[in-house]
């Protein structure tokens, strides 16, 4: 049996960057751990990069969207591709443009882009995923009046999303209806081309029809393999039962559930919303419970990994070895097809690294698009070091314990 991977094994983790790239990397990680250079930085690059301020964009492209962005254009993220398959990691593609509200030209636009990158990772044996956003082909106002409109406890999800779908206007099932046509073209065009689209999940107030519109193209796509992948936040203390339902909907339906687990990026804004609109907090009371779910969540769909495929999107190390050990036990495959783990490009290089070359099925997650566009991704992943206890302090003891070991070497 393979010994575990070992998380600390730095000379794994980081021999893809030469010294130079590393000590990129701990100058921009020293930055993030500056909480008044952090929130200046926030506030400012935004508006600067609108403004077209001179060096501004120059700046972002040489430090932070470096750090966690794979290029402006596909063609740009070839390099990045290789360089992680030369280690035995995989990439899973994300178009990373935010939509724009009620903008029906931008969401074919983006719709388009999407089967673009479909087509482009069925090219390349290294890119068995693309990552999308439902926010990108439907406006969210409309995800969020139909998620009210399935606000109706007692009732399973299918049939609270059929109610919710007759009480809508006209226009609004129109365009409902167009941007499912858009999500459906998209699956069809991966499981053409046997890639897997991981569709990322929102606030609470916009995901119930992304939860429903999963559940109906994965009943259409997920029969013999795993096409379709909806992304559960554990970070949610309603989640982990959502995911036994799901499964059992999939079973009683006879297809695959496709499940990314994760333990969720909109933990503020959600609680600051339930507060000062007046109802519960969806979110779990504390990280130890949090952890608790996620971790049960990970034995939940190994225990059924005949009927769950199931990406382990997480940069915690105990998740990630708790997944390793629940494969082993059950005498599975390191590479199973079911079973893949994922982080952050630009972050948590030991546990993706260190995976990989125990021979597990390990990926980044690799976003693309011009510097303006993305943004957005970029100051999630800023306030997100900052934010998560000890993930800026663990990326830079990491860096720095490589580059002391090199240099006594």
């Amino acid at each position: 049996m393979l010994p575990d991977p070992a998380f600390n094994d730095t000379r794994l983790a980081f021999a893809y960057k030469k010294d130079q790239e590393l000590k990129k990397a701990r100058f921009l990680f020293s930055g993030m751990g500056n909480q008044w250079l952090l929130r200046v930085g926030l506030a400012m690059i935004p508006p600067f990069i609108r403004w077209k301020v001179p060096f501004v964009k120059s700046l972002v492209r040489n430090t932070i969207f470096s750090q966690f962005v794979g290029g402006e254009s596909l063609q740009e993220t070839i390099p990045t591709v290789e360089k992680l398959a030369a280690y035995g990691v995989h990439t899973i593609l994300d178009y990373g443009v935010e939509g724009k509200e009620d903008n029906e030209q931008a969401y074919e636009k983006a719709a388009q882009e999407f089967v673009n990158v479909i087509r482009f990772a069925a090219g390349s044996k290294h890119i068995p995923f693309i990552s999308i956003k439902l926010t990108g082909l439907v406006r969210s106002s409309l995800l969020e009046k139909l998620d009210g409109l399935m606000s109706v406890s007692g009732w399973p999800l299918m049939e609270r999303y059929s109610r919710a779908l007759e009480r809508l206007s006209a226009t609004d099932q129109s365009q409902w209806m167009k941007a499912l046509k858009r999500l459906k073209n998209i699956c069809q065009e991966a499981a053409q081309n046997r890639v897997g689209v991981w569709l990322d999940a929102e606030e609470s107030w916009l995901q119930e029809p992304m939860d429903a519109a999963a559940m109906l193209l994965m009943q259409e796509f997920n029969v013999t393999r795993p096409v379709l992948y909806n992304t559960y936040q554990l970070y949610r203390h309603d989640r982990l039962e959502f995911l036994k339902t799901c499964h059992l909907y999939a079973r009683q339906n006879g297809f695959i559930l496709g499940a990314k687990i994760v333990r969720g990026a909109y933990m503020e804004k959600e609680r600051m919303r339930a507060s000062a609109s007046g109802y519960p907090s969806p979110i779990q009371p504390d990280k130890d419970t949090c952890d608790r779910d996620y971790n049960m969540a990970v034995q939940y769909c190994i225990d059924n990994i005949e009927g769950i495929a199931v990406a382990l999107g997480t940069h915690n190390e105990k998740s990630s070895l708790l997944g390793v050990q629940l494969v082993k036990q059950k005498g599975l495959q390191a590479d199973h097809p079911h079973v893949c783990f994922a982080q952050l490009l630009g972050m948590s290089d030991n546990i993706t690294f260190n995976l990989a070359a125990a021979g597990y099925r390990a990926g980044k997650y690799l976003p693309y698009g011009p510097i303006e566009d993305v943004i957005p991704y970029l100051m999630r992943r800023a306030e997100e070091n900052s934010s998560v206890k000890g993930q800026t302090g663990r990326e830079l003891s990491l860096i720095r314990a490589e580059l002391k070991r090199r240099k006594g070497s």
